[in-house]
């Protein structure tokens, strides 16, 4: 699959799918303000580029936590893959192990997480905290044991936001059980069910649904993670840098900057705006890594520039999920991963480690 223009990518994956599952994903909340901003935000930042340097050899490694990764790219936590490929989860994670690319699970995948993790070795579990502590510790003890790197709890999503496309088409993936490979498979919910799944889905179904978002859930609750896994714990979804400077005093050891792809709160500012005022918060006490927007290698550099530590892929390795499966998502990680090497090489630079605020001009 040779397709190297995100607009090419979205409009095959807009052929390869059924219009409901396309604008799922696709799509944002609101009037999409957001979600555009989010791509158009990163064009008010211009790479003011060094020349007669040598970049005959390029290093896009980054370490975190202690462990290196050759790429400072991240598959970022989507749920509901099912209704893009019927491999869903596994065809992303079998790609991601290819490439050596981290993968984060999501709470709401279409497969467990256990079957997840047995197809790639670098792996984060993204948590949503579930209105039951219970299922919430549960799936945070069967991360760890299944050997997860890390829990990445998002923090945006109180409640499911104003989603008017798919209000419109009147489709809800988690009601057709793409979200439910973690909760039909985990053992607390299970004996809180009257009948299992398997004999009826539908109430299973219905259970999931009340149980899945916690709007209760505030910084107190964040040592009941804390107090069950070992783990690294990072905050996704922090957009204000009074939440970064808290979450250090709560002993977190992560952010990443994200408003979830512009599907969540519309009306509020990109990643991309947020990020600066967060990487002067933090210091570099913890690493500030990058979500939302990211379209090209350029998008890469600039996030990278303005102080993330790694960046995170959402719709683009899910549209190549729905042209071809494993191979579309490798074809387009693949694709970023040469788009970065060369935009660094075009603009002087020849580490990943040495991008700075420098490189960029505002206008």
């Amino acid at each position: 699959m040779t397709i190297f223009h995100y607009i090419d990518l979205e409009n095959k994956a807009r052929n390869a799918l059924h219009p409901h599952p396309f604008s799922y994903v696709q799509s944002g909340s609101g009037d999409e303000e957001t979600l555009q901003d989010n791509v158009k935000d990163f064009r008010k930042w211009k790479i003011r580029p060094r020349f007669l340097q040598d970049v005959s050899e390029r290093n896009l490694s980054i370490s975190l936590f202690g462990k290196t990764y050759k790429t400072p790219y991240f598959l970022a936590p989507v749920g509901n893959l099912g209704i893009v490929h019927p491999e869903a989860d596994l065809a992303v994670a079998r790609a991601a192990d290819r490439l050596g690319i981290p993968m984060i699970a999501s709470t709401v995948s279409t497969n467990s997480l256990e079957e997840i993790a047995a197809e790639v070795e670098d792996k984060w579990f993204q948590l949503y905290c579930s209105s039951d502590p219970e299922i919430t510790v549960s799936f945070v003890k069967r991360a760890e044991q299944a050997g997860y790197g890390a829990i990445v709890l998002t923090v945006d999503m109180p409640a499911l936001g104003w989603r008017a496309t798919d209000f419109t088409n009147q489709y809800a993936p988690f009601k057709l059980g793409a979200a439910s490979g973690n909760y039909f498979s985990d053992p607390v919910f299970r004996d809180k069910l009257t009948r299992f799944p398997e004999s009826d889905f539908n109430a299973a179904i219905s259970e999931q649904t009340k149980l899945l978002f916690a709007p209760s859930f505030t910084w107190e609750n964040i040592s009941l993670i804390r107090r069950v896994t070992k783990l690294p714990i990072l905050l996704k979804g922090i957009l204000h840098p009074a939440d970064a400077e808290k979450a250090i005093q709560y002993g977190i050891d992560g952010v990443i900057v994200s408003n979830h792809g512009g599907r969540q709160l519309d009306g509020c500012l990109s990643s991309i705006v947020a990020l600066p005022d967060i990487v002067n918060c933090v210091e570099g006490r913890i690493p500030v890594l990058f979500d939302s927007g990211i379209r090209k290698g350029a998008d890469v550099v600039k996030a990278l520039a303005l102080g993330a530590d790694g960046v995170l892929l959402g719709r683009p390795y899910v549209y190549g999920l729905a042209v071809n499966g494993e191979e579309g998502v490798k074809s387009v990680v693949e694709n970023f991963i040469k788009d970065l090497d060369v935009t660094m090489a075009t603009a002087g630079i020849s580490s990943v480690s040495s991008l700075s605020r420098d490189l960029l001009i505002k206008v």
